[in-house]
């Protein structure tokens, strides 16, 4: 897939590994950028960072469906169709299930997961018009192994796994193609409260995923070897997973009580 001048939506664009994505876009020569963000001063950012960009921007909470709707309607007024959608923006409450609370597990859903397959509703008949079409959506890698303390978090991304699997496949007459990325512990603003060690740069998830994007990938993942050996495991012998987690319950029990980016 060639991205010069094709049209991109993206979702958490301001920041992290959006951002970074939005910096490898425009190496690849895309120049019109749509992009819904929370924070005013992140998005006046984006304007100074990259002169180059005609940025259609809308500030809000993907959360919110009129915020949804704003820029689906903007980008029709605008462009009058779009070639890459990108579900990019999550936020995470980690800990044991009876101490989270109902906002945060609410937001969670709503953000993560129902966001994303209403935004990819609204986008696809902008999409169907465009002569090759993608759409990105961003998981995680507690979306390919349901991990104890993430069973919201994980859950959500676990649903966008099986989103594109569907889509991608319900789209496969219009020539749109459609992947699904599993980041691992990033070093980005969600995990500035996690314990995590050992994390990618976002400059080096965005480098990947926007290969694997190019290149019609179904699914990239991250985290090595070892990921892949876990959801072997994980789907293979589950009993034996449940083990090797029990082992370490009360460090992740510990390490999750503070993980939290709303």
């Amino acid at each position: 897939m060639q991205l010069k001048d094709k049209k991109v939506l993206i979702t958490g664009g301001s920041r992290g590994i959006g951002k970074c994505m939005i910096d490898e876009l425009v190496k690849h020569g895309v120049r019109d950028i749509a992009v819904i963000g929370r924070d005013k001063e992140n998005l006046k950012e984006l304007r100074r960072t990259f002169e180059t960009v005609n940025f259609l921007l809308v500030r809000g909470d993907v959360g919110d469906l009129s915020v949804l709707r704003d820029m689906a309607s903007k980008i029709q007024d605008e462009w009058g169709q779009l070639d890459i959608l990108i579900n990019n923006a999550g936020v995470v409450s980690a800990g044991p299930l009876d101490e989270i609370s109902d906002e945060d597990l609410y937001d969670q859903i709503a953000v993560n997961f129902t966001a994303v397959l209403v935004l990819t509703k609204y986008c696809i008949p902008l999409l169907k018009i465009s002569e090759e079409a993608a759409i990105m959506n961003v998981s995680s890698g507690l979306g390919l192994i349901g991990m104890p303390f993430y069973g919201v978090y994980g859950s959500t991304k676990a649903g966008i796994r099986q989103f594109s699997d569907s889509i991608r496949r319900e789209l496969k007459p219009f020539n749109i193609s459609v992947t699904c990325v599993y980041p691992t512990a990033t070093d980005t603003d969600m995990m500035k409260t996690s314990q995590a060690k050992e994390m990618d740069t976002p400059e080096f998830v965005a480098e990947r995923s926007i290969q694997g994007l190019i290149n019609k990938k179904l699914h990239v993942i991250f985290g090595g070897q070892q990921r892949l050996n876990d959801s072997k495991l994980n789907f293979e012998s589950p009993e034996k997973f449940d083990e090797k987690i029990a082992s370490s319950y009360d460090e992740r029990r510990d390490a999750s009580l503070s993980h939290k980016a709303m």
